[in-house]
């Protein structure tokens, strides 16, 4: 699992929140795309994937940008984050 991290996604629209493992070596936009589609999955949601959404850190309110790879952020095993809609 050294190519993953466990984060805890808070989805405040959907007043509830996942314990996801995230690749480390993709991109942010990459990985919200693919958190879309399982919160829409698993919650059984109609969220179109054309939404934009904001990543944003709990801890430091740090707002990720799109081409960032998660590697390259403070996000770590255990981080907790905010998925939010613009």
């Amino acid at each position: 699992m050294k190519n993953k991290v466990l984060i805890k996604l808070i989805i405040p629209e959907l007043d509830t929140t996942f314990d996801v493992f995230i690749p480390v070596n993709e991109l942010v936009w990459k990985i919200k795309k693919l958190i879309i589609k399982a919160i829409s999955d698993l919650s059984n949601v109609n969220i179109s994937m054309n939404i934009e959404c904001v990543l944003i850190n709990k801890d430091n309110s740090k707002v990720y940008n799109n081409n960032e790879i998660i590697l390259e952020t403070d996000i770590r095993n255990s981080s907790e984050l905010i998925l939010i809609s613009k």
